[in-house]
């Protein structure tokens, strides 16, 4: 079961990181035009920025929670 864990705390530190990488390319694809566009709503490069770093704060909260519960079973253990 730890072995388990680690493996899965492993791949949420993978995803987060991918998912931190692809938000800060996207902010960087960003143009001056698109930001001070008239259009009303969000640009497609702002709805990805925005998906991206949320996918970041979800595999963040991934990867406390297989720390968290790999601390336990070491106290416990």
């Amino acid at each position: 079961m730890n072995t388990l864990l680690v493996i899965a705390l492993i791949l949420a530190m993978g995803a987060t990181l991918f998912a931190l990488i692809r938000g800060i390319v996207a902010f960087l694809q960003a143009t001056k035009e698109q930001l001070n566009s008239p259009e009303g709503g969000p640009s497609p490069s702002s709805l990805k920025q925005n998906r991206m770093m949320m996918n970041r704060i979800l595999f963040q909260a991934v990867a406390v929670i297989i720390v968290a519960l790999l601390l336990l079973m070491k106290g416990n253990g």
